[in-house]
């Protein structure tokens, strides 16, 4: 790496009020352990149950993976360090947060459009489904999103990577980004910049554009069937969408924006990175009776109430 003085970074963090910071380590300390456990229990009902056997659920319990390790890239430093006055982490930690957090998020968003397409067979295709989703093709469209996340994100590591950094050390934010990072590079990075666009803001654009138009072909095909089915169909494409939503929201109104230390960005960055991922399981789990079902028959009354 060549250039580089600076061999380890100050975050400012969320708040700079010490009894502020406090209020959100009680406050974002649940939040992360709903997370763990809500996805974890998703992961372990849908590969335990026979009745969650579908490709919908074997795309879920993915899904639900992904969000553990999307969340726990930036949340337990982020936690812990609201206990501590100077917060720091090592260029080579940073960089290597920026990796997972991109690799994670876009494997996330690959899975979303595998599920979309799911749902398109199942409804416009039914009498094709079983031969099109057949499980060696659903390992394969697993695999191919962990694929896409890996190579979305390298590239964003090799451009960063030559940059120099030579100080200031101070990132203004709670976590490793691209834009933060970048502000901190002795040169120009226009460039690199542009390619950050491209890669992060114009993907998540035309990938939310792709699902959106999936969706709507979708619930128009839905005009052909049966009452009962249409109202199962709405209920499984509605969590599908308001997961859509949650997610490429504020991606989209970080990564398309010029790079700014808004408190606000960061007030987003908490969003997507500490609330959505607990709201995945509670989306799927309020709203699928099946897999209520599952989760009532493997885990008891007991945790099914504390689910209604």
């Amino acid at each position: 790496m060549a250039n580089v003085n600076v061999t380890e970074l100050i975050i400012t963090g969320l708040f700079q009020d010490l009894e502020v910071q406090k209020v959100c380590f009680v406050l974002f300390l649940p939040v992360y352990l709903a997370t763990v456990l809500g996805n974890g229990l998703i992961v372990v009902t849908v590969n335990i149950s026979k009745s969650l056997y579908s490709p919908m659920y074997f795309f879920l319990s993915y899904l639900s993976l992904v969000e553990i390790l999307y969340s726990s890239t930036v949340v337990p430093k982020f936690i812990t360090d609201l206990l501590h006055k100077i917060k720091t982490i090592s260029l080579k930690g940073c960089l290597a947060q920026i990796f997972f957090f991109h690799f994670f998020g876009v494997t996330e968003i690959l899975l979303l459009t595998v599920m979309a397409y799911d749902r398109y067979v199942a409804i416009c295709k039914p009498l094709y489904y079983t031969t099109i989703m057949s499980r060696p093709i659903c390992h394969r469209l697993v695999a191919g999103s962990w694929v896409g996340g890996f190579f979305h994100s390298i590239i964003q590591i090799f451009i960063t990577i030559p940059l120099p950094f030579c100080g200031p050390n101070i990132i203004d934010h709670y976590f490793c980004d691209l834009h933060p990072l970048f502000k901190l590079a002795c040169t120009d990075t226009f460039v690199v910049g542009v390619i950050m666009f491209v890669n992060s803001g114009l993907f998540s654009v035309f990938s939310f554009l792709f699902l959106v138009s999936s969706y709507i072909v979708i619930l128009y095909n839905l005009r052909n069937h049966s009452a009962e089915g249409r109202r199962k169909a709405l209920s499984t494409c509605a969590s599908h969408i308001m997961v859509v939503v949650l997610f490429f929201g504020p991606a989209i109104f970080l990564y398309l924006r010029p790079a700014s230390t808004y408190t606000e960005d960061k007030l987003v960055a908490v969003f997507y990175t500490v609330i959505t991922p607990m709201m995945n399981p509670i989306i799927y789990t309020l709203r699928n009776a099946e897999v209520k079902n599952a989760v009532r028959r493997l885990w008891g009354k007991k945790v099914s109430s504390s689910l209604e």
